[in-house]
């Protein structure tokens, strides 16, 4: 089978395109190039210049020799509402006349839900975009929260042992590891279905934030705090916007935050086990980051890391 990919480099790009590969599969990698896609070449993968979040490249023939697709979006944070629909219909005006009879796209919980959710708005008009293209099989996986996001909080918990954030301390919520969605993308893409809609709701375990503090905390031998951060302070609104980002980014995650934490935002069905649990992840990913932050007694302070302090 030959199978295009887009964002191919990125963090589940590269990890289906060696797994296509490394079945027999024929790739087209698309990416804007470097080092990342020439180790792809290396092993197989055709290179193709090009990216449908800025519209270069020649991209209207990207998906014309290929039987599957794969299909994701890169957040633009400097056009957070924007981008996504954008995107979306360059997939659609590619793929339109193209070969391609399945595609999978990387969306994400929540993009079931219209109005205003934060990022998770973005995720529905790419759904609702997609879903115009009757003459192939869609399969959106739903993706949940990514185990790597934890990542943030490297540098927050080795200065001031907490984890800062904006869910409530008892609302339970979804994560996934990436590597996990790489190998259910490639499962969906070498064995279909035939089914002309698929939903797959892609979560592994569903944790509170004081359950993954707690967790955290396990792995490292020191207490780690969750430390809620109440977005209707204008005192933590005004440092935000002071020191870390945009009137925008902050209107966006608040929404963000408000769609989980009223229910809004939430899976719905029954999700298949996947093979990296949270402890996993904290242990053999989390945990060697936090480490380098322990030593790194100079990174830049971020908003992750000042909403963790307990003094704030």
């Amino acid at each position: 089978m030959r199978i295009a990919v887009v964002g191919a480099t990125g963090r589940i790009g590269a990890q289906l395109t060696r797994r296509l590969l490394s079945a027999g599969h024929q790739v087209k990698a698309l990416s804007r190039g470097g080092a990342a896609l020439d180790a792809l070449v290396k092993i197989g993968a055709e290179p193709f210049l090009g990216s449908f979040d800025t519209g270069a490249g020649d991209l209207a023939t990207f998906f014309q020799d290929a039987d599957a697709a794969f299909l994701m979006v890169k957040t633009d944070w400097n056009n957070i509402h924007g981008h996504y629909p954008v995107v979306a219909q360059r997939f659609v005006d590619a793929l339109g006349s193209s070969p391609v009879r399945l595609a999978v796209n990387l969306s994400a919980i929540g993009s079931d839900v219209k109005g205003d959710t934060g990022h998770f708005e973005g995720f529905h008009h790419l759904d609702q975009t997609l879903n115009q293209l009757s003459n192939l099989d869609l399969v959106h996986l739903r993706a949940s929260w990514f185990m790597e996001n934890t990542l943030a909080w490297t540098a927050a918990v080795a200065k001031h042992c907490g984890i800062g954030w904006s869910l409530d301390p008892d609302l339970k919520t979804p994560w996934v590891a990436t590597d996990d969605i790489a190998d259910l993308a490639a499962k969906e893409l070498t064995h279909p279905t035939g089914e002309h809609r698929v939903i797959r709701e892609v979560g592994s375990e569903d944790l509170t934030m004081p359950e993954l503090a707690a967790m955290i905390g396990r792995e490292i031998g020191r207490p780690v705090a969750y430390r809620f951060v109440d977005r209707t302070r204008k005192d933590i609104e005004a440092e935000y916007l002071k020191r870390f980002g945009t009137p925008e980014r902050w209107l966006d995650d608040s929404l963000t935050a408000a769609a989980l934490n009223d229910g809004r935002v939430r899976f719905h069905g029954r999700r298949s086990p996947l093979p990296t649990t949270m402890e996993m992840f904290i242990r053999d990913v989390w945990k060697p980051r936090y480490l380098q932050a322990v030593a790194d007694d100079h990174e830049t302070e971020t908003f992750p890391t000042w909403s963790s302090r307990a003094e704030r």
